[in-house]
């Protein structure tokens, strides 16, 4: 069985893609991972404080968010790429 390569995170402002492997929980994992200090507090989509705006590509949420998000944003917290993306941090 071939494995997919794994999805990038591009981080506008940040020269490097970072690879989302699948053992990470979500995106905000994968930016702590790196070092990149980002907004949080709940790590469940109850708050919204990790809110970021997704700027190309497509994510999903593990468990729908309970914190409202616009059009165009997603919560790091909860969500995983599910193709290249290119996201936004407040």
């Amino acid at each position: 069985m071939v494995e997919k390569p794994p999805f990038l995170i591009q981080v506008e402002n940040i020269e490097e893609p970072l690879e989302y492997v699948a053992s990470s929980s979500s995106i905000l994992e994968t930016l702590e991972a790196a070092n990149i200090e980002v907004p949080y507090q709940c790590r469940e989509g109850f708050c919204g404080a990790c809110r970021a705006k997704l700027i190309e590509g497509q994510t999903q949420y593990a468990n729908e968010p309970l914190a409202f998000v616009r059009d165009g944003e997603i919560l790091l917290c909860c969500s995983r790429p599910t193709s290249h993306i290119k996201i936004e941090l407040p």
